[in-house]
């Protein structure tokens, strides 16, 4: 279901349509359709950017796979075009895809399964018009329907626009952990940080 401007709908996935947002943007479920567009626009991290620490770009097949884990409780959402957005990456429908998150299993034993990972990525071309906060939003609102009561997001150090989008959406700070990972031959620092729904 698609909510008109306004409200979110009880499962949380609508129309974003804040001043703060241009243009406005719908967030929903992602779909099969949009595997290959959230696929161009998690490779680019993967090869240029230290934003991931995976260190092979995703394969078709793998994407696939990535988007069947992330059904259910655990879902995978994608932020389209609203009016006047003509180039990036076409998902299910023919829409553009701006950018993607998830919500992912924190830890595998059965104590954390109150807490999920939260992750997200934006098309580089479509970076500072709001799109990570409507992203970010959606996933809190699927977060708390779901049932969650904290949600983490694990940030590598430098990238000060993530981490400063989680403090905007109410993120603490809760921990470093330092050279924990390593990415195109530098160390990288993870910073912690977890919002109690």
């Amino acid at each position: 279901m698609i909510a008109r401007a306004g409200p979110a709908t009880p499962t949380g996935i609508g129309e974003t349509s804040r001043r703060r947002y241009h243009p406005p943007i719908r967030t929903r479920l992602a779909a099969p359709g949009d595997a290959d567009a959230i696929r161009a626009i998690y490779n680019v991290e993967v090869l240029g950017s230290t934003n991931t620490f995976d260190m092979v770009p995703r394969t078709p097949d793998e994407q696939v796979a990535w988007l069947d884990e992330h059904r259910g409780v655990h879902p995978a959402i994608v932020a389209v075009e609203g009016a006047g957005v003509t180039r990036g990456h076409v998902g299910a429908d023919g829409e553009i895809v701006l950018g993607f998150g998830s919500l992912s299993v924190y830890r595998e034993r059965p104590g954390y399964a109150a807490t999920a990972e939260n992750s997200l990525y934006v098309d580089r071309d479509h970076r500072g018009k709001g799109i990570g906060r409507a992203l970010l939003d959606e996933l809190l609102t699927l977060a708390r329907g779901h049932g969650f009561h904290s949600l983490i997001a694990r940030i590598a150090g430098h990238n000060e626009t993530s981490i400063g989008l989680h403090r905007a959406a109410g993120f603490e700070l809760v921990g470093v952990e330092r050279e924990v990972g390593r990415h195109h031959r530098q160390w990288l620092d993870v910073v912690e940080l977890q919002r109690v729904l």
